[in-house]
């Protein structure tokens, strides 16, 4: 486990623990050996039959308190406890079905449906609600779900844990529920460091670097919950400029406010709590902020984003194997392809080399772009974006030639350009059609064989 999260998982556990730090605590051995399961499998049956709310949350915090200092062979131990022992029983299951198809009439029948939504619950969902009313519960649960996403592909008795917590969380961080903040260098040092830790997208290198992020035309928001109020749930970055940007490190070192800004670019955006994966609030969060720089500055007519293309070159290795290039596009890579697809990036520091292979590039980079795969589009980052009413605008020539940069997408960047007038349509279309809408620029990128 990375340092930061260790040290943000124990403030949290000092903030569950605090109300109940007179309490005797509960004492397991790291690994959770066979004997100490037990005793956490009685202590979970002692808090469900437990009538009174303080004692639940008391012996909750006990078991916060034990999952804490387990190791990670002890924690795949709790939570196969949690997903075996008190999921749900299978015999009430088949009986409340049983009766269902039995009903003879309305009365039965919608009797029997109430005794079979009761039947699926999982006996830990009423654990996951206690744990919710603790001081840091919500921050618990969320690290619990971080913890079973990382077993879960590994451990099939923890999908429906996995889909309780989901379901839950889900609930919890409900957009209705999450507060919009502009975050500055004048914000808590707790929210600024968190920017620092989690940025997945260009990594901020150092205090400078993020107060340069902050200042002048650049701007970060943030999804808060009131339960994590220092942590942002998922944050965007923001720059301000005239016209669609097509250089990311421009961008990121400019030190000149632009006069004339007309244009919001979306350059970055993170989901900063791993255990929320899944739980889909970007889409939301870019949604809310256009409306708010469109409320505080009525100088901005166009809202687009500088993205990454993280499946391109892996995607080009696989078309050159499968010998799939245009012929043109093969005219264009000429010897250099299968040095180019197998990692070699010394191509970049050949102007001459690189024009020659930039229509090839940008051929190959479009196709990508375009192409569907059970009606979506193959790359991650367009998916989103599409997914959100965005089209496909531009694509821009080592647009970021850091070396991240030239290893996922040999440089090109993407413009994705949200029209507030054609969302829902652009939208509407990809999702029900797998339509893509692509500006001219992009379509006339791809240099098919003249016939």
């Amino acid at each position: 486990m990375p340092a930061h999260e260790s040290i943000t998982r124990r403030h949290r556990l000092d903030r569950v623990l605090q109300p109940f730090r007179r309490r005797r605590g509960l004492i397991v051995a790291p690994n959770l050996p066979s004997a100490d399961r037990d005793r956490i499998a009685k202590e979970v049956e002692q808090l469900l039959a437990q009538p009174e709310t303080t004692a639940q949350r008391v012996a909750a915090a006990r078991l916060v308190a034990a999952y804490r200092g387990l190791d990670a062979d002890g924690h795949g131990h709790f939570l196969d406890l949690l997903a075996s022992r008190f999921g749900t029983d299978p015999a009430a299951i088949d009986r409340a079905a049983a009766s269902l198809q039995r009903a003879s009439t309305p009365t039965a029948r919608a009797r029997a449906e109430r005794d079979l939504r009761q039947a699926v619950v999982p006996r830990y969902a009423a654990l996951l609600h206690v744990i919710t009313g603790l001081a840091d519960g919500v921050g618990f649960l969320v690290d619990l779900r971080a913890d079973v996403l990382a077993r879960a592909h590994d451990d099939a008795t923890l999908g429906s844990l996995e889909d309780e917590l989901t379901g839950h969380l889900a609930t919890l961080f409900d957009v209705g529920l999450l507060d919009l903040r502009q975050i500055t260098w004048d914000s808590p040092a707790s929210v600024l460091d968190r920017l620092m830790e989690t940025e997945a997208v260009h990594e901020i290198h150092g205090w400078e670097d993020l107060r340069h992020r902050l200042a002048g035309d650049q701007r970060c928001y943030g999804f808060f919950h009131p339960a994590l109020p220092n942590e942002p749930i998922v944050f965007v970055e923001v720059a301000l400029t005239h016209g669609l940007a097509d250089n990311l490190p421009h961008l990121l070192e400019r030190e000149d406010a632009v006069d004339d800004a007309d244009t919001a670019i979306f350059y970055s955006i993170t989901s900063a709590q791993p255990g929320l994966a899944g739980v889909h609030l970007g889409n939301e969060l870019i949604k809310q902020v256009v409306d708010e720089l469109r409320r505080t500055d009525d100088d901005l007519k166009h809202f687009a984003t500088l993205s990454p293309l993280p499946g391109y070159r892996s995607w080009l290795r696989s078309e050159v194997k499968a010998n799939a290039l245009l012929s043109t596009e093969l005219e264009a890579f000429g010897p250099e392809l299968d040095a180019i697809v197998d990692g070699d990036d010394s191509w970049v520091l050949d102007p001459a080399l690189a024009e020659r292979l930039r229509p090839g590039v940008l051929s190959t980079a479009a196709r990508y772009l375009m192409t569907t795969r059970d009606g979506r589009a193959r790359d991650s980052v367009a998916n989103f974006h599409l997914s959100n009413g965005a089209s496909l605008e531009r694509l821009n020539w080592l647009a970021n030639p850091a070396h991240y940069g030239i290893e996922q997408s040999l440089g090109v960047m993407v413009n994705y350009l949200y029209d507030r007038s054609k969302i829902a349509a652009n939208a509407g279309s990809y999702l029900t059609e797998g339509s893509i809408k692509t500006s001219n620029h992009v379509k006339n990128l791809v240099k098919t064989p003249k016939r």
